[in-house]
């Protein structure tokens, strides 16, 4: 497993799912995972929800409700199922193109 991009806080034999299902959920505009891009800011987990704080690269995206129902579509299969799921839109801190993973800044220098 490699190490993600944004925090995780839960537990750990979900880890990976999480990870897998959040890196399966792509921004249409730069046809790449969400957590390669670096809009996944944190992942907390708890026994009485679950939740993701993420942001989009322009307060302009016109994706943002696809990529939230992308969001809950994977990780409802990953998660148990009577767990509540809170997908928060953030904006602090601005999303910035250092965020990028080393294999999207890869992709898109291309």
């Amino acid at each position: 497993m490699t190490d993600p991009l944004y925090p995780y806080d839960g537990p750990e034999a979900l880890r990976e799912p999480v990870q897998q299902a959040l890196r399966s959920v792509v921004d249409p505009e730069l046809a790449l995972s969400i957590v390669d891009v670096g809009l996944v800011y944190g992942v907390t987990i708890t026994p009485e929800k679950a939740q993701v704080l993420w942001t989009m690269t322009s307060a302009a995206c016109p994706v943002a409700d696809l990529i939230v129902d992308d969001i809950c579509e994977a990780l409802d299969a990953v998660l148990p199922a009577d767990l509540p799921l809170q997908v928060q839109l953030v904006w602090e801190p601005v999303w910035t193109p250092e965020r990028l993973s080393p294999w999207a800044r890869a992709f898109l220098d291309r």
